[in-house]
């Protein structure tokens, strides 16, 4: 490679990333904003209330809930920790923690700019199936002992939370200004949880889009490229998926545009579908709940996790196929270099939302200093959704405090270093182009 290509390359690294996160804004900032107004009048008591021992009703309303509940994975660690300690059942909890990471609102707009209407579906089915196969791998295990054990070394560990009874019904909060500030707060809470997660994500998405060639898919994901997959193609994909997922180490939201450049490289439905589910199952998400319900319990979660993954990754591929609605993967090119940024809907639709994020912003920092004051005490308790958050970790990923402080301080440092790659890359193109005339 010589210095001209590489500085060609460079430049459409950064373009792509940067390209990228500005398709995917308004959507997360339409996802966050309904996302966090739910968080806010939807408590976490009058959840564990209706989430009891496993069974239809308790699983079904587990799983209603985590929808409800959208929110990175690390947040949702926290809150399933804080229902199941407070009693609610070991599969209930698990279907509100891959609820609340699967079913989200904001991941479906993303992935519908990303990877089209195929995955929306794909990603909402399956996150059903998802629970479906976690249900029935728990039940066919019987891990009485170990969930015995795990709800005692929560109690050993943490005292008992608090709770408000005197906090104001949420048809109240929904038409109070203390209300919208709290949704303001916890807006700016969400994108303090993804910021490193969404821009190393977006970095490496164009890295591997400008410099990694087709045939290394090919070479890991078997049949890649090929119209009709074997099943054992298939299988190994959805296999590999998680795998490269768990190296990958980034959320859900950051991960999307990887996703689709695995499917622009001629990864299968099933292997990218299986890299989208994979967000519980990578390291730091595996220590997070190590720490909470020990090694074992950990294990055996990531476990169930895997098998179900794959298991409706599979499903997923072959009744796509039965219906014939499986997407064709569109071949990867540079098509997307021109019109990177162009004044079309997502220009128009950045800007609204942005204004809308301005107005979140004048709630949380600028409007009403004394009476939110004079309201700190209030706020604190009818936020106790919140108050976990920052008990298990300052600044966002939960990843219980200190003991997790150096997975956060090197996603923390790789975000750093992606922003200088980015200026740098903005620096290049300037270079490229000027270098073209």
């Amino acid at each position: 490679m010589n210095d001209a290509n590489f500085w060609q390359l460079y430049s459409d690294a950064v373009l792509t990333s940067l390209s990228f996160f500005w398709k995917a804004l308004w959507a997360f900032v339409v996802g966050y904003i309904i996302s966090s107004a739910i968080q806010v009048f939807v408590t976490r008591e009058r959840m564990q209330k209706t989430m009891g021992k496993a069974g239809k009703k308790s699983i079904a309303i587990g799983t209603f809930f985590g929808f409800l509940s959208s929110s990175c994975s690390f947040a949702a660690l926290s809150t399933t920790k804080s229902l199941f300690k407070k009693g609610a059942g070991f599969v209930p909890s698990l279907a509100f923690l891959l609820a609340s990471t699967n079913l989200v609102i904001e991941l479906g707009f993303i992935i519908a700019i990303f990877l089209g209407w195929q995955f929306v579906v794909g990603e909402y089915l399956g996150g059903i199936l998802l629970i479906l196969f976690t249900w029935l791998i728990v039940n066919y295990t019987r891990p009485k002992e170990l969930i015995r054990k795990a709800r005692r070394r929560l109690n050993d560990q943490e005292g008992e939370d608090k709770q408000d009874k005197n906090a104001p019904d949420w048809k109240d909060k929904i038409t109070s200004k203390q209300g919208w500030q709290q949704v303001a707060k916890k807006y700016f809470m969400e994108w303090g949880m993804v910021w490193k997660d969404v821009t190393f994500g977006f970095t490496i998405a164009g890295i591997i889009a400008a410099f990694v060639p087709r045939s290394f898919f090919q070479t890991l994901f078997i049949g890649a490229g090929t119209q009709n997959p074997s099943f054992f193609a298939v299988l190994e994909n959805a296999v590999v998926g998680p795998i490269a997922a768990f190296f990958t180490f980034i959320g859900s939201m950051g991960n999307i545009p990887l996703a689709a450049i695995l499917f622009n490289n001629g990864v299968s439905f099933a292997g990218v579908m299986a890299f989208i589910f994979s967000d519980l199952v990578v390291f730091p998400v595996i220590r997070v709940n190590a720490k909470y319900y020990g090694w074992k319990v950990a294990l055996y979660i990531v476990g169930v996790f895997f098998a179900a993954l794959v298991a409706t990754a599979i499903l997923m591929h072959y009744g796509f196929s039965l219906f014939g609605v499986l997407p064709k993967s569109a071949a990867a090119s540079n098509s997307q270099s021109t019109e990177r940024f162009a004044i079309n809907y997502t220009f128009w639709l950045n800007l609204i939302f942005l204004a809308a994020t301005g107005v979140l912003a004048w709630l949380r920092f600028g409007s009403g200093k004394k009476q939110k004051k004079q309201h700190q005490q209030n706020q604190h308790q009818e936020q106790d959704n919140h108050d976990h958050k920052k008990h298990e970790g300052h600044s966002g990923h939960d990843h219980g405090g200190g003991k997790q402080g150096f997975i956060d301080k090197l996603l923390f440092w790789l975000a750093i270093l992606s922003y200088i790659w980015l200026a740098g890359g903005i620096i290049a193109t300037f270079f490229v182009s000027s270098g073209g005339q």
